[in-house]
């Protein structure tokens, strides 16, 4: 793995990641397979023909269905979903956080109770790193405890300990996963995480603690979880100082449009968020003039395609109210293309942003959309 930015608008960042399968530019959005697929029936076919970069899927979620050793023996996440660009596998860390009533944390790692079923499960730093190295991720991510915000600060403190302990646990295991025979991915990458919930102290001295451990990239997980987004941007700028400038950055589960670009104009790289094909599925719609919902009763003789600035397969080709009319028919197809139209939207939003970066003009673009997507129509 290679990352190298290639170019600097003030924090923002333009950059390239080079990998073992295939070049990442940046900023980007991945594209979220929480279970291999995207929810709306999008296959990966339909991710290339929207210009997705990369894919991201779950560990928990695949480790409980199919399970990771049936995905090794089908040769890999990469052939058992058919795609052939890089895919990043979240640790099911943020699952310490989503399942809180059906988890006990340890030092050695955390009991869970299957949501599906309620069997019992436990995953630490070396399982976590052994379930991705079956699925043979392009990125793994490392195993962390994502805290509530705001979480008590004795808490936060101790958690970032046990997280810092958690990341040089997960190092050594995938560097010998790497180096065994057969393993699915011998060039699997690591991210880690940093944590500290709301406190700009715990933030700045864990990304420190993590930054020496030279990994291949790091993340800034934990928010997003309830905080506001002032303090969010708070805690990007404290930690992005201390964030190495030539790894790339990671702000995990984030966000709407405008989350992005105020993202990127304070330095971050790599996105990802269940936001716009959620959206999508409820006829929640974005625009380049903003937000609408395709099911009010005003689009029930709109001729338009959702967005007239948009060359998406559902713009191409249908209009507001055939896509209203789906919805209110209970046709599955209006959900796949408004999931479709939304992704796009996000792919193309970054690439719009990466040629603001090219073209010395990020500033202008940041503070004339930042004010347009947030508007409904």
């Amino acid at each position: 793995m290679s990352f190298k930015v290639i170019k600097q608008e003030g924090k923002a960042r333009r950059g390239v990641m080079e990998t073992v399968h295939g070049t990442v530019q940046t900023p980007v959005f991945m594209n979220v397979g929480t279970s291999g697929a995207i929810k709306g029936g999008v296959s990966t076919d339909d991710l290339r023909e929207i210009n997705c970069q990369v894919e991201l899927s779950n560990t928990y979620h695949l480790h409980i269905r199919p399970g990771d050793g049936l995905i090794r023996k089908m040769g890999g996440l990469h052939k058992f979903i058919n795609w052939d660009k890089p895919i990043l596998t979240d640790s099911g860390g943020f699952q310490v956080y989503s399942l809180a009533k059906l988890r006990r944390i340890t030092e050695e790692g955390v009991h869970f109770q299957s949501h599906m079923d309620g069997a019992k499960i436990f995953m630490g730093p070396e399982e976590s790193m052994q379930i991705q190295s079956n699925l043979g991720s392009t990125v793994a991510m490392a195993f962390d405890e994502c805290v509530e915000n705001p979480a008590e600060y004795k808490y936060a403190e101790k958690s970032c300990e046990r997280t810092t302990r958690w990341l040089i646990r997960c190092r050594d295991e995938l560097k010998r996963l790497n180096s065994l025979e057969g393993t699915v991915n011998p060039k699997q990458m690591l991210f880690g995480i940093n944590q500290g919930s709301v406190y700009e102290d715990l933030r700045i001295n864990h990304m420190k603690e993590i930054a020496s451990l030279d990994l291949d990239g790091y993340a800034i997980g934990g928010l997003a979880v309830g905080e506001e987004t002032s303090e969010m941007y708070r805690i990007i700028e404290a930690v992005e100082p201390y964030m190495p400038s030539d790894k790339p950055r990671y702000l995990m589960g984030v966000g709407t449009p405008c989350n992005i670009l105020e993202a990127v104009y304070r330095g971050v790289d790599f996105f990802d968020c269940v936001m716009p094909s959620r959206n999508a599925r409820h006829g929640n719609i974005f625009t380049w003039k903003g937000k609408l919902n395709v099911q009010n009763e005003k689009f029930a003789d709109d001729p338009l395609p959702l967005d007239p600035d948009c060359q998406c397969p559902a713009c191409r080709s249908y209009s507001r109210s055939y896509i209203r009319h789906l919805f209110k028919a209970r046709e599955a197809l209006g959900m796949r293309l408004c999931v479709l139209h939304n992704l796009y939207f996000y792919n193309d939003l970054m690439q719009k942003i990466r040629d603001a970066l090219d073209g010395g003009y990020y500033e202008s673009f940041y503070k004339k959309y930042t004010d347009i997507l947030s508007q409904r129509l």
